[in-house]
């Protein structure tokens, strides 16, 4: 068997495991959220707007101020949506599964023993709540 074919089983595996499938569940449900759906809208409206305004001769400063508060109060209010967080949650998850096994493949490819060696974890002495720093 070869690393591509190894690679296609790996992958296969990965979208069998649990936090494969509950992103897919987050995203089906974030798709279906009405409120999501118009907060995402509203977004792409602002963001569109603030491009415009921007590549006038001379873009109004206050305009564009203003098109970038809204922005960022649309999306807070977006990311505080239960099923925006709950996707937020399964992709991190998701995300940190991913790291892992990267950390792994390039410890392999540096000459480490595919069987033992294990990737290093940051040790913080905030317990990881980075609320009070610009985080890790």
């Amino acid at each position: 068997m070869d690393v591509i074919e190894l690679t296609r089983q790996l992958g296969a595996a990965i979208q069998a495991d649990e936090r494969y499938t509950k992103l897919a569940a987050a995203k089906e449900a974030v798709d279906n959220d009405a409120e999501v759906q118009d907060k995402m809208k509203k977004i792409e409206e602002i963001r569109l707007a603030y491009q415009t305004a921007a590549m006038d001769a001379e873009p109004d400063e206050k305009l564009m101020g203003k098109l970038d508060k809204d922005f960022q109060d649309v999306y807070a209010s977006l990311m505080c949506t239960d099923s925006m967080a709950a996707y937020e949650d399964t992709r991190a998850e998701l995300d940190d599964l991913m790291n892992y096994l990267m950390q792994i493949l390039y410890l392999c490819v540096n000459g480490e023993d595919p069987a033992t060696c294990e990737p290093q974890t940051e040790e913080h002495d905030c317990g990881g709540e980075c609320s009070h720093c610009s985080g890790c």
